[in-house]
């Protein structure tokens, strides 16, 4: 989609933040000077700041999700205005939120049931509807958009409450706050459903308060809320005498809503990086306590998970001989982790030129096909390119290509996008400043404590593909390198924690992979596992010298949307809200 699709005329600009007439508003005003529309021709972003009309041309032309149908019937039977009333709400909050009631088939039950219907609008367009028995099953509309409730609360204010859960939800806005807004599938990290409101609705707060649970979910949705949104400008809400929610402090005896107002008061900003107490890392130490060390995440080839996992916050170098594969395997690497773990990925990799060849690559290891039309239905290749479309981003500066400029674009997409994996890929083709008096190796050391710091402050997993030395040949074989043969210096094993080589063997007709450093025990160990390429799709499967290969050209996509959907079916089967208390 284009702008003039949405009649905005942006006139020959193509880049930056500029100013147009607003489509929606502009003839109705009195003002025809007005250029109200901003519009970020980089992002695709775009908001009037007269009628509040905004949106992004990128999701224009994205999904199309089912809408549900607004029966605008908010009559509440005496049951469900009791109920609630139990829960500290009272019908006028219900009003408000256009909270309804009716009957829905729910497939836990396999029969139609009277529900509480919780209605999701944006821009006052019935959007998605959870609905809920009194007894805990709960559903959203299949097929539709999965958006924060109460979204449009937000305009116009500058701070905001986020919840966790509609009943919380309600509970703020009973105790007098109006723009606060819920979690719609309870406390998950991947908060892909923020990314087209985190311009629009979230660029212009000064102050955003956390107030999810307490529980081991719920922090970890307190840290990703906060890793998205910026730490600068996020408070934490407590709650006193131990309540592990909002609705749980409002129907406390002795607390009701003056003890929420206080605990919203008292919220404190996160604190400063760089200093702690113990007490800030208490509940990880309970945990560690309690728990122990735990591996990182896989990827699904076993041999080799038995070698390595990964973690966010951490730094892992790729090397190898030219030509044997480095990149390729990344890919392989990545692909996985956010099949599986959903974690969202930037590339700067100028070598893998241009995109589309690159796009194209990894989208024969998604779907399984080779990239043509004659392998690939052209329904694959339209649902590759979607999820491509809101996983994968690729830094490609026109002009400067220095650390700088990659870390600041990387920064944005970790608020927009919600990265968790930055590839720079390789180091050799960065700009690189090295400051007078500063020797090669200085700089070298300067610019890895640049990338760990930034790892560890946006809580990202930093690849940094580097080139050996030109390594010697034996019997026609050249050397594995290691992290030392890096041209420059040995900080590069140093300072990583984690670091691996790929390496063609042509005598085996195998790719080994070489894991150089594990920094921790917890994640793997130092050593090396086999694989043959699939040349079909560009995936490599686990071998030995001795084994039969059996090659995997399955769609990986379509399986794991599958088990995604299965999941979040069985997820929102058994999400709960606490009773209330004895």
């Amino acid at each position: 989609m284009i702008w003039l699709d949405l009649g905005i005329n942006v006139g020959t600009h193509t880049r930056g933040q500029i100013k147009a007439y607003c489509p929606e508003c502009h003839s109705k005003r009195s003002d025809k000077r007005d250029k109200s529309l901003s519009c970020n021709l980089d992002t695709g972003a775009y908001m009037c700041h007269y009628c509040n009309w905004n949106g992004n041309i990128n999701f224009a032309s994205g999904k199309a999700y089912t809408k549900p149908v607004w029966k605008n019937s908010t009559l509440l039977s005496d049951d469900i205005v009791k109920w609630f009333g139990s829960r500290g709400i009272n019908q006028s909050t219900l009003l408000a939120l256009r909270v309804t009631e009716g009957e829905e088939f729910m497939p836990q039950k396999e029969k139609n049931c009277h529900t509480i219907q919780f209605n999701y609008f944006v821009q006052g367009v019935l959007t998605n509807v959870k609905y809920r028995t009194l007894d805990k099953c709960f559903k959203l509309v299949s097929n539709a958009e999965l958006v924060p409730y109460n979204i449009d609360s937000l305009y116009g204010q500058k701070s905001c409450i986020i919840a966790e859960g509609e009943i919380d939800c309600l509970s703020f806005v009973q105790c007098g706050f109006k723009s606060v807004i819920s979690v719609p599938n309870g406390a998950t990290s991947n908060l892909s459903y923020l990314d087209r409101f985190i311009e629009s609705h979230f660029e212009d707060k000064e102050d955003i308060y956390i107030a999810v649970d307490t529980d081991k979910k719920g922090i970890e949705l307190r840290l990703e809320l906060i890793r998205r949104l910026g730490a600068e400008r996020c408070k934490v809400v407590l709650y006193e005498k131990g309540c592990k929610d909002v609705n749980e402090l409002l129907c406390r005896p002795g607390c009701g809503i003056e003890a929420v107002q206080r605990a919203v008061k008292s919220a404190e900003y996160v604190k400063i990086d760089g200093i702690f107490e113990v007490a800030d890392i208490s509940e990880g130490l309970d945990s560690l306590y309690q728990n122990g060390l735990s591996k990182g995440a896989i990827i699904g080839h076993s041999a080799f998970d038995d070698l390595i996992s990964w973690v966010t916050g951490r730094i892992c170098i790729v090397t190898g001989v030219p030509s044997h594969g480095k990149s390729e395997f990344l890919d392989e690497v990545i692909y996985r982790l956010n099949l599986k773990h959903k974690w969202k990925v930037a590339y700067f990799s100028p070598e893998n030129h241009p995109l589309e060849w690159h796009i194209s690559k990894v989208i024969s290891k998604l779907t399984g096909k080779q990239f043509d039309k004659n392998h690939l239905s052209s329904k694959e290749y339209d649902e590759a390119v979607e999820y491509m479309d809101n996983n994968y981003f690729f830094i490609a500066p026109k002009d400067s290509a220095d650390v700088d400029t990659i870390l600041n674009k990387a920064e944005v997409l970790v608020r927009r996008k919600g990265i968790k994996i930055l590839v720079i890929d390789p180091f050799n083709k960065l700009e690189h400043s090295i400051p007078k008096g500063a020797s090669e190796t200085q700089y070298i050391s300067m610019f890895l404590d640049r990338i760990i710091a930034f790892a560890k402050k946006h809580d990202l997993l930093c690849f940094l593909v580097a080139h050996p030395v030109k390594m010697k040949m034996e019997g026609g074989k050249y050397e594995v390198p290691n992290l030392y043969s890096i041209n420059g210096s040995s900080h590069f094993y140093n300072k990583s924690d984690l670091g691996i080589c790929v390496y063609r063997n042509f005598d085996t007709d195998m790719v080994e992979v070489h894991t150089l450093k594990v920094k921790f025990r917890h994640l793997g160990k130092t050593g090396m596992a086999n694989f043959r390429y699939n040349l079909t799709n560009g995936r490599y499967v686990t071998a030995t010298s001795d084994s039969i290969v059996e090659w995997d050209n399955d769609n990986h996509l379509r399986k794991q949307k599958y088990n995604d959907a299965v999941n979040q079916e069985r997820q929102l089967s058994y999400i709960e809200y606490d009773d209330l208390p004895e």
